[in-house]
């Protein structure tokens, strides 16, 4: 009996920029966080970035059964005939173990783009063609035309920075069926002045994305909330923060307003290449 996307990836799951390396000698590094994150009953890992197969594999063997997907691959990035190569590599060596998780980026970071939709419509015909499965890819969309692709040619959705509201919005246009596994940031913070300059820090970079600031204004945010870093509004309303009652009330609006699975990426006020692993045992213990 094959296994759903929805039951492989559970609840909840780690979004993480710093389990994705170019270094072979933190192989085993990030090999052991897998792992962990594994044994404390995570259900996916999510690879932040441009990542590809190759940054999920090295995961993938070092663990049983957590689902480890690409948040996300670029369609820019690389072409679909090598990522459906690498899909059915690895798809072959440990079946049902790896996410295929695509987005069209951004116009700011991709030379040449243009006609996004109509960019991941081809390389999803392309995929098709190559014997990718549909219900082993999902997408990074954010509006109602990728949202409803993401359900017609994919297994779901994958939003990234996106709130309890967009959540209920996007389940409407998905219907029932599809995943719907949005990305949600954690500070382990309970001082708010503390909590939201780490959020703002992080958040700064984001804010200069069209296709971010034109989905906040989509859900009624402000001009003044995307500016200057983010609104205490804007901040509250993205980055879960404060005591653990708080953080799992946030966390659990986003199943309540109807998604299957919460990727959950902490944020530190040092991000970079440390691990933060005694923040997400922190994270596991108040969900569990």
């Amino acid at each position: 009996m094959t296994t759903s996307l929805k039951e492989t990836v559970g609840r909840y799951g780690v979004w993480s920029l710093e389990l994705r390396s170019e270094d072979p000698a933190r192989r085993g590094e990030l090999a052991e966080a897998a792992a962990e994150l594994e044994e404390l009953g995570y259900g996916a890992v999510w690879l932040g970035g441009n990542t590809t197969v190759d940054h999920a594999t090295p995961l993938i063997e070092a663990t049983r059964r957590i689902a480890v997907g690409t948040s996300i691959q670029s369609v820019w990035q690389q072409d679909a005939a090598t990522t459906a190569a690498g899909y059915l590599t690895a798809e072959a060596a440990r079946p049902g173990r790896f996410v295929l998780g695509l987005g069209v980026s951004h116009g700011p970071l991709v030379q040449g783009y243009r006609r996004p939709y109509t960019a991941m419509v081809g390389y999803l015909d392309e995929l098709d063609r190559a014997g990718v499965p549909a219900d082993r890819r999902v997408l990074a969309a954010l509006g109602p035309k990728m949202l409803e692709l993401s359900g017609d040619r994919a297994a779901g959705a994958i939003p990234y920075l996106v709130t309890p509201e967009h959540t209920a919005q996007a389940r409407e246009v998905l219907g029932e069926e599809p995943l719907l596994a949005p990305e949600f940031k954690v500070v382990l913070e309970s001082d708010p002045a503390r909590a939201r300059e780490t959020a703002r820090a992080y958040l700064a970079p984001y804010l200069a994305l069209p296709n971010y600031t034109d989905n906040f204004l989509r859900l009624g945010f402000t001009e003044s909330d995307v500016a200057d870093g983010g609104s205490d509004h804007l901040i509250d309303a993205v980055f879960a923060w404060g005591d653990e009652t708080r953080i799992r009330e946030r966390i659990a609006a986003f199943h309540e307003a109807g998604a299957d699975h919460v990727a959950l990426q902490v944020v530190t006020a040092n991000p970079g290449d440390t691990l933060p692993r005694k923040e997400w045992r922190t994270l596991a213990s108040l969900l569990a």
